[in-house]
């Protein structure tokens, strides 16, 4: 029985049996003695011994094997380097950055105020709230964002590097490079660090403006703080006044205008009264008309007196002679009346042939006058302009509501040290993952 079973454990695979020759050693004939001797060189090691599988067992595929283990060195491999960026790009960085904030980093102070830019426009506020409360017009809220824009401007900028030399109040502080400003830098830089260091924020709807300074010396801040404040209020002061000027300099223009009309008009009737040697034609005339009628008049009583005379006595009579000398005076008195009513006197006619008649003279002197009278008109009107423009000026004026004084801090606020170092690390966690993401979307889809 037991030879049986050894028989059947020793039996060669049918595809082992198939792949070698019919006649190749004893053992293929059924021997059972060359069975035995083969079974004892395969526990002997030897190389020509058969192989004799063991009952219950599976073979294991080597290149199945290898390539298992080719995949768990792959796998190491990749996680090992994972690893070592998430060390080197996130671990590392985020630990010296706390490092630098908690240790290196320089206590830094701020000082705050806060103003806003208002018009004496529409009248005055029975309270101090209402002041403040107080809806801004659209000129006063562009005013506040021209204000803004020159407190970060380079015009600041630079007036403040003058009277407190920036490089000197922000240099280094020991090892903190990256707070601190630098020497020597030009004026583009100094203003970027000028955008740094000073923070303004403005409310549309109140029209307050907040700024915010911050520096190594609570002192020195409050100082940069005042400076801003004292140039913000020469600003304003400048813009109102130029509206102002803005407003008054066309009235003005119009007053000097209607003054020099005036002045040509009243030099054009002056010269006209020197040479016509009369105030007023019209007036003339109606003189001139009237001695001309006092005059016929008594010419007509002098004819009745004389024809009288004439009936009664004859014409040598001294009456008679008397009475027509009389006539004749009258006569050539009227003459001259009418001669100078009707084209000036005879010296102005015998100068002046041309000379314009009454009629004439009445037109151009009233066409004079109506200029003088037109000049004048216009000139009241442009002072009343002037007057009203400049009392409407008055009333847009423009000041710096100044009602928080820059501060003194006790306490350093900046940096945030805790927040800076949050915000770093997560920062650098984010872009390593972001990273790590990506080599697996481009390693899937290869």
């Amino acid at each position: 029985m037991a030879a049986s079973k050894d028989a059947a454990a020793n039996k060669p695979d049918p595809a082992q049996a198939a792949d070698k020759p019919a006649t190749t050693s004893p053992a293929a004939k059924g021997d059972p003695k060359s069975k035995g001797l083969a079974v004892l060189e395969g526990l002997l090691g030897k190389e020509s011994a058969p192989v004799i599988p063991l009952p219950g067992r599976n073979k294991l595929d080597p290149a199945k094997k290898t390539g298992k283990k080719s995949w768990l060195k792959k796998l190491r491999w990749r996680h090992a380097v994972v690893g070592a960026s998430f060390l080197g790009l996130v671990a590392v960085p985020a630990m010296l950055a706390s490092l630098y904030m908690a240790f290196i980093a320089a206590d830094q102070y701020h000082s705050t105020t806060s103003f806003a830019v208002r018009s004496i426009e529409g009248g005055t506020s029975s309270d101090i709230l209402g002041m403040f409360t107080q809806a801004s017009g659209g000129s006063t809220v562009s005013d506040s964002y021209i204000l803004m824009d020159y407190i970060l401007s380079e015009r600041m900028a630079a007036d403040a590097d003058r009277k407190f030399k920036l490089e000197d109040i922000y240099a280094t502080r020991g090892l903190d490079f990256f707070y601190g400003i630098g020497s020597d830098l030009p004026i583009e830089d100094k203003l970027a660090y000028w955008r740094d260091i000073v923070n303004v924020n403005f409310d549309h709807a109140s029209g307050i403006m907040q700024v915010n300074v911050k520096a190594f010396e609570p002192k020195q801040a409050r100082e940069i703080a005042q400076f801003i404040v004292d140039q913000s209020d020469n600003l304003v002061n400048s813009l109102s006044l130029s509206a102002r000027n803005d407003v008054l300099r066309a009235a003005q223009d119009e007053v000097l205008a209607g003054e020099a009309r005036l002045s040509k008009a009243r030099a054009g009737l002056r010269v006209y009264r020197d040479k016509s040697q009369e105030i007023s034609p019209a007036e003339g005339a109606k003189l001139a008309v009237q001695l001309i009628g006092g005059l016929e008049e008594e010419l007509t009583k002098l004819n009745a007196d004389l024809a009288a005379a004439k009936s009664q006595m004859s014409d040598g009579t001294p009456r008679i002679r008397v009475l027509k000398t009389r006539i004749e005076s009258l006569e050539q008195q009227i003459a001259v009346e009418r001669q100078r009513l009707g084209t000036g006197e005879k010296r102005s006619l015998a100068n002046d042939p041309d000379a314009p008649d009454v009629a004439g003279r009445i037109a151009e002197f009233e066409e004079l006058e109506t200029e003088r009278e037109f000049a004048e008109r216009a000139y009241t009107a442009a002072l009343g302009s002037l007057e009203k423009a400049r009392i409407e000026a008055n009333n847009r004026q423009r000041y710096l509501a100044l009602f928080i004084e820059p501060t003194l801090s006790e306490m350093a606020q900046y940096p945030a040290r805790l927040l800076n170092a949050c915000l770093i690390a997560l920062g650098l966690l984010f872009a390593w993952g972001i990273g790590v993401m990506t080599y697996y979307n481009i390693r899937d889809r290869a």
